[in-house]
């Protein structure tokens, strides 16, 4: 059996920024445990795998440890591979997933997705998140993931988690964020209970970040960053129940998965 196989990077315009994702093309699902052998060879953030249904598609993603129910950056992959290489005649693309439905059109050189919205709640913050960040935030929240809100750019920058007490931690991933100097806000997010230490850029974060930042600065279209080494570009908005979520990619290579 031979797949099609693309690897692009996502939020960015520079090859070798943003986030690298792979994109396999499939007629039918192959059993999990092939998909997940495959995310795992290609040993990438995540791995997104597409099937075409009528005039929409399905769509999964894998990091190399699991399956997870959202990734923003590896979708936006997937609808510049749909769009670019003639699997679809549309400006916009349909994925269904696990939970619903994402879409994906394209606004000039940005693809813009629209994803929902993940709202997070205040909590207490923990003295084995202080210990694990290696710093005291000003707030924490809790959606999905842990919301962590420290003062300036500069304290996200300069954090260096114990990703090991981090793994320990009841929650799937945490994001650290701050106000930008030349942009909204800034990010960081880190997920080694799913094999990621840090995810050079992550979509799905911005689920939560979005509405936060939106009420804090009192306004719907947000411009972010993600501050990981590679670095990423997001253009958001708050649309309510739903974020808008865009960016640029880039392709890295094309080529083939022979099973």
């Amino acid at each position: 059996m031979k797949l099609p196989i693309y690897q692009l990077d996502a939020f960015t315009n520079q090859r070798f920024g943003g986030n690298p994702a792979a994109v396999v093309i499939l007629t039918n699902w192959l059993p999990d445990s092939t998909l997940q052998a495959i995310a795992q060879e290609n040993n990438l953030s995540e791995t997104a795998f597409i099937v075409a249904r009528s005039d929409d598609f399905e769509l999964r993603w894998f990091t190399p440890l699991v399956e997870i129910d959202l990734c923003g950056h590896a979708t936006l992959a997937s609808a510049f591979v749909l769009f670019t290489h003639g699997y679809t005649t549309q400006s916009q693309v349909v994925f269904h997933y696990k939970d619903g439905t994402l879409t994906v059109k394209q606004e000039g050189d940005l693809l813009v997705m629209d994803f929902p919205a993940r709202l997070a709640l205040p909590i207490a913050c923990a003295a084995k998140l202080v210990e694990a960040l290696g710093a005291l935030p000003e707030q924490v929240l809790q959606a999905r993931d842990l919301l962590v809100i420290f003062a300036t750019q500069d304290q996200i920058q300069q954090l260096q988690p114990d990703f090991t007490a981090i793994a320990k931690l009841d929650v799937f991933a945490i994001i650290v964020s701050a106000p930008g100097t030349d942009c909204d806000f800034v990010s960081r997010f880190f997920a080694p209970r799913a094999g990621i230490t840090e995810d050079p850029v992550t979509g799905s974060a911005h689920c939560t970040l979005v509405p936060y930042w939106s009420e804090r600065l009192n306004k719907k279209k947000l411009h972010a960053r993600q501050l990981s080494q590679r670095q990423g570009e997001l253009f958001c908005e708050d649309a309510g129940e739903r974020v808008m979520i865009a960016g640029r990619v880039v392709e890295y290579l094309h080529g083939h998965i022979y099973l």
